[in-house]
């Protein structure tokens, strides 16, 4: 008989079992699997909930051994309360049945998963001596990007940029508790010595100027994940070398959606991984990595997930329920 049972991992569960090494093995399966033949990424559904200051999405995928959704929110005022403003939860179908066979609870691994995309291709893209990282913005996420990033390179110095002092402060502090030496700096401070940079914000214009950056200089943008966001400035994207999760996806609403000129030069991150198409070139390249975020990246998280909650790692039985 077919086990319907749906299993469920709670938020306290999965975040006590992710680690940014686990991030990083799954972030980099899935982006691999993302430029292959065998597998699908939808278009996201992006809504508001009964007040339009309360978001939230939907972001659907499959491959040959998992398909399933992920439907991460942000609630503005969830502060005042004293919960995250950002959760997640990740549904896996048993692919047999169309039941739900896992329900995962990932507002913290949805941190851990975003962080890692960007490590993932920082590693393939960033000069290997690269070690000054400027981080733009200090919410939320800028604490895992650093962590993450510091684990790829023998980071010397970490420069936070941000709008608001205090939590730029609080960053850098937290940074300095987790032994990095840390400090903030204005954007042409930061940009001027930066080896890499992570831009990490809500912005709609570009936080730098194109002439502030230094030649071989790896860049990240992770907040660009809607129509309307932008964090660089259009001239970089000009003459950089483009890489990013998905190119049709970048292009329609991640950073790469201000590119201009010839498309087709934006690289799926998981061709230079596999050896299909070159990474960094030169020492003095500039490559940029849009990361918009997509769906296989939670399902194959979710999969790690599953592995260590069960101890079962064979992937034709971790989507039973």
């Amino acid at each position: 008989m077919v086990n319907a049972r749906m299993q469920v991992i709670s938020e306290e569960q999965s975040a006590a079992l992710v680690s940014h090494e686990l991030a990083f093995a799954a972030a980099r399966e899935a982006l691999i699997a993302a430029a292959g033949t065998g597998a699908a990424v939808y278009p996201p559904v992006i809504a508001h909930a009964s007040s339009s200051e309360n978001r939230f999405s939907v972001k659907a995928g499959a491959s040959a051994e998992l398909a399933g959704v992920k439907i991460g929110s942000y609630w503005l005022r969830n502060a005042q309360l004293g919960l995250p403003r950002h959760n997640s939860l990740i549904l896996l179908f048993d692919q047999r049945t169309g039941r739900i066979a896992w329900a995962i609870e990932a507002g913290e691994v949805n941190a851990y998963r975003t962080a890692a995309a960007d490590a993932v291709a920082a590693d393939a893209l960033a000069r290997p001596d690269a070690e000054v990282l400027a981080i733009f913005g200090a919410g939320h996420q800028a604490l895992y990007e650093c962590l993450a990033l510091a684990r790829i390179r023998p980071l010397r110095r970490l420069l936070v940029v941000a709008r608001n002092a205090q939590k730029a402060e609080a960053l850098v502090s937290e940074l300095r508790a987790r032994g990095l030496e840390a400090r903030t700096a204005a954007a042409h401070e930061a940009c001027a010595e930066a080896d890499m940079i992570v831009s990490a914000t809500a912005a709609t214009s570009p936080l730098f100027d194109n002439s502030w950056i230094r030649p071989g200089t790896h860049i990240a943008s992770m907040g660009s994940d809607a129509v309307g966001k932008q964090e660089l400035p259009p001239d970089l994207l000009d003459h950089a070398a483009l890489f990013c999760d998905l190119p049709s996806q970048a292009l329609a609403m991640g950073e790469f959606q201000h590119a201009r000129g010839d498309r087709a030069r934006v690289t799926a991150i998981g061709d230079v991984l596999e050896g299909r198409t070159p990474g960094r070139v030169s020492r003095d390249q500039i490559t940029v990595f849009d990361s918009s975020g997509i769906a296989l990246q939670d399902l194959y998280i979710a999969r790690h997930l599953i592995a260590v909650f069960t101890g079962v790692t064979e992937p034709d039985r971790l989507a039973e329920g």
